[in-house]
Parts: C-alpha cells; sequence; structure tokens
C-alpha cells in the first residue's frame, strides 16, 4: 500500500509531467501545487503535524516556481537534486571527520550514547554503512544530472520516483541488516552492556542497528 511520504513524493512530480507534455507548462505547474496542497489538506485531516502536512508542499511550490520562471520543466527537478548533493556532502564530510552519518542518525532516533558508536569496536560498522549510503547517493545524483542536462523532463520523473522510496527503503533495510552482523564480526559491546559497564566477554549488538 503507498501511503504517508510515498505519495507526497510519488504525486506531484508525475502529474507535473503528464500534464506538462499534454497541456503545457502553466497547467503542469498548477496541477503540481494543487496535488501538493490537497495531500497538506489530507495530512491535516489525519491531524498529523504541520511540518509533515506542508514539508512537501514547500518543496513542490520551490521546485514549480523554478520551472515557471525559468519557463523549462527540467527545473522543476533542481531542489530534488540539490537535496542529493547536500546528502552525499553530508556522508562525505562525516566519514572525514571520523563521524560517520549512519551513527548519527543512529544517535537520533534511538537515543543511543555518542560513545558507544565512536569505539573502534563499533564504528567500523557505522562508517562501511554511510560509505554504502554515499555510493547510493553518487549514483542517484549523477542519474539526475545526466537527465537534467538531456532536458529529459519526463525520464527525470520517473528516475527521481524509482530512486526515491521504491529504493531507498530496500536499501535501508539491507544496511541495517550489514550493519547488526559487522557489529558481531567486530565483537564489541551492545548498547545496553556498555551502559552497564559490563566486560568482556560480550553478548553483542543483538538487536537494533
Amino acid at each position: 500500500m503507498i501511503s504517508g511520504k510515498t505519495v507526497d513524493a510519488l504525486l506531484p512530480p508525475l502529474l507535473f509531467v503528464l500534464v506538462n507534455g499534454a497541456f503545457g507548462l502553466e497547467s503542469a505547474v498548477v496541477t503540481a501545487v494543487f496535488s501538493a496542497l490537497l495531500i497538506g489538506f489530507l495530512r491535516l485531516l489525519r491531524r498529523q503535524t504541520l511540518s509533515y502536512a506542508f514539508g512537501g508542499l514547500i518543496m513542490v511550490v520551490l521546485a514549480a516556481a523554478l520551472a515557471f520562471l525559468t519557463r523549462d520543466a527540467t527545473n522543476y527537478f533542481i531542489p530534488a537534486m540539490a537535496g542529493s548533493a547536500l546528502l552525499l556532502a553530508a556522508a562525505l564530510a562525516s566519514l572525514l571527520a571520523g563521524k560517520p552519518l549512519a551513527a548519527w542518525a543512529s544517535h537520533l532516533t534511538r537515543g543511543w550514547p555518542l560513545d558507544w558508536f565512536w569505539r573502534s569496536d563499533i564504528k567500523p560498522a557505522y562508517v562501511e554503512v554511510t560509505w554504502f549510503w554515499a555510493l547510493f547517493l553518487l549514483g542517484r545524483l549523477a542519474i539526475q544530472v545526466l537527465l537534467y542536462l538531456a532536458g529529459d523532463a519526463a525520464r527525470l520523473a520517473w528516475a527521481n520516483v524509482l530512486l526515491g522510496w521504491p529504493v531507498t527503503i530496500p536499501i535501508l533495510i539491507l544496511t541495517y541488516i550489514y550493519g547488526l552482523w559487522r557489529l558481531r564480526r567486530l565483537g564489541g559491546p551492545g548498547v545496553e552492556e556498555f551502559r552497564e559497564g559490563k566486560v568482556p566477554p560480550w553478548l553483542g549488538q543483538t538487536r537494533g542497528f
């Protein structure tokens, strides 16, 4: 079932391209913005947070404005390319700093102590996962840029859709599985063992990455 943020990501760009091809740029801009407004309104009816309801709307309005002002449909996808570039830059910067992005993401979502992530028998798993994320982001950005330079709005829309949640979710699942396997191989303590100051031999991290 497609729902939530997946609909936010899929519907406006696909409608934009379809309507642009059939009726022109102005109609495509109006349709994309209206679809984003409708999604935001439905989120409010479901009592979801304002940031969740209007986050997608802001991006669609920005994308539509770029396309309309430049009279170029491919410019609708500049914010998506910028998002890929920023995520890639964040991943690479975190690796250069020795504080991998995957560790920060896990810390922010799970609240585990940062000192645990930076242990020599823990951090390599998060470094490797971050490198995997970076390679995926680089590949996605390369495809987006090539299609943008080719001026192919339709294929660019489909690339953004397919390389968004449909690919991102399996990658997150695979890296989660790999990360747990790698933590067991590294032999470090689990989060709870670290918090409790237990000494080896450790059971290790058995749940959560």
